[in-house]
């Protein structure tokens, strides 16, 4: 007969190593995992159409660090400072609530067993699928991690002032190629970005007090009227010019000197990087090809840590002896 304690061990498994991804992973142990997932994104993106894009951009701020593994979700604790905190990600990743409503629904109908981690790789698919942009088959059975990092967070996430050459080497630690890279710049195709991430762009480029160069003069001037000097910097402007709708305007906008941001912008400039820019413009399909290609090797990227399927995403499972932000460690 098993004791308490090793129950409680049985219902909260831990897991070292990486975890074996593959098509279909919950058909048997929560076959409706996928329909679930995609019902509370459609009803997010009812109540507010920019959910998509946030709910997107978890899957980039997630697998850059460590991995994979819902590290990003992890509230910050007395003895953990979270990924949330970091500078990428405060007063600018959004929407950590709607994943929320998805681990709740998937709670209600497959009690632990579908991680926060594979949550977020099924709804940033679908927040593409659902704008209009392409639809693929993921790879499921993530772990979710037991601890976050905000120092590792601003150790790697880039800046919105990365030039080409920066990004490149950046995704190459990740083995994602150019290509790669310039197709997952595409996921700007929706969404908004802060003010704060183009004021140096606009008035002090090159620390001489002028603008980027590279900014076509009528939306320079657009942008001088939404992002005046002293405006708060957290009103936000459209990434490109049909910011509801994923598709190829992103690249047509960056061909023209439209974009918002100078890690945009600087793929078109960049001649390592422009050729790709004109391609995905002129392109659709090859750019949606591409895309699809880059999230799911970007979704493939794990740190081998040790892990867990959490019970709810912003807190790591509760054990004897354990507080949270004390996560239990297998060796």
């Amino acid at each position: 007969m098993y004791t308490p304690l090793l129950l409680f061990f049985l219902v909260l498994p831990m897991i070292t190593g990486e975890a074996e991804l593959r098509h279909g992973f919950y058909s048997k142990s929560c076959p409706k995992a996928e329909s679930t997932v995609r019902e509370v994104m459609k009803r997010a993106m009812m109540r507010e159409i920019r959910s998509a894009a946030s709910v997107m951009r978890l899957q980039f701020h997630d697998c850059f660090v460590d991995g994979c593994d819902a590290s990003l979700l992890l509230d910050t604790t007395p003895t953990m400072r979270g990924e949330k905190r970091s500078l990428s990600n405060i007063n600018s990743l959004r929407r950590y609530h709607v994943i929320d409503e998805i681990k709740k629904a998937l709670e209600d109908i497959c009690p632990m067993t579908v991680s926060c981690a594979d949550i977020i790789i099924m709804a940033s698919r679908d927040a593409v699928a659902m704008t209009g942009g392409p639809n693929w088959e993921v790879k499921l059975g993530r772990l979710d991690s037991l601890t976050a990092s905000e120092a590792d967070s601003d150790a790697i996430m880039p800046s919105p002032r990365f030039n080409a050459t920066a990004l490149i080497d950046l995704f190459a630690k990740f083995n994602l190629t150019v290509k790669d890279m310039v197709a997952l710049s595409g996921s700007h195709s929706i969404g908004k970005g802060r003010c704060f991430s183009v004021m140096h762009r606009l008035y002090n480029q090159s620390d001489d007090g002028k603008p980027d160069p590279a900014i076509e003069p009528t939306f320079r001037q657009e942008l001088y009227k939404l992002c005046p000097l002293h405006v708060d910097q957290n009103l936000t402007v459209n990434l490109d010019a049909t910011p509801i709708v994923f598709d190829n305007q992103y690249f047509k906008d960056l061909v023209a000197g439209r974009g918002f941001l100078n890690s945009d912008q600087t793929l078109h400039t960049n001649t390592k990087t422009r050729g790709w820019v004109v391609k995905f413009s002129e392109d659709q399909a090859s750019f949606f090809k591409a895309f699809v290609k880059g999230m799911i090797k970007l979704g493939d990227i794990q740190s081998g840590r040790p892990g867990e399927v959490r019970k709810k995403c912003r807190v790591v499972n509760k054990r004897p002896g354990w507080s949270i932000g004390m996560p239990f460690l297998a060796y």
